[in-house]
């Protein structure tokens, strides 16, 4: 079965600096989260927080613009808007499945 296709929008913008405010991750991905029978904050399927090689960074399956499209526009808009960069999520085509690293170990 496939992975769906996921876009990293990373927390530096495409000259090095870092952007700022440094919580934008949190603030972007509280907005499409909500609270799960135990109360506690769960992030949407489609919109999530990710920490990658130390760097804050938004996650975003690119199925949200039939699910969503604003919210889809929105985000993007947002990291061209701010020159951050924005790449392929190949996180998934570099390790193999967990059962599949328990099966050669």
């Amino acid at each position: 079965m496939p992975q769906e296709q996921k876009l990293v929008v990373e927390s530096v913008r495409r000259d090095g600096r870092p952007f700022r405010p440094a919580d934008w991750v949190e603030r972007i991905s509280s907005q499409l989260a909500g609270f799960g029978p135990d109360h506690r904050l769960r992030y949407s399927e489609y919109v999530h927080p990710c920490v990658i090689a130390g760097m804050k960074c938004l996650v975003l399956k690119r199925s949200l613009r039939e699910q969503n499209p604003a919210a889809y526009e929105f985000i993007l808009k947002f990291a061209r808007d701010n020159q951050l960069s924005i790449q392929e999520d190949r996180r998934a085509q570099h390790s193999p499945p967990l059962q599949e690293r328990r099966k050669e170990g």
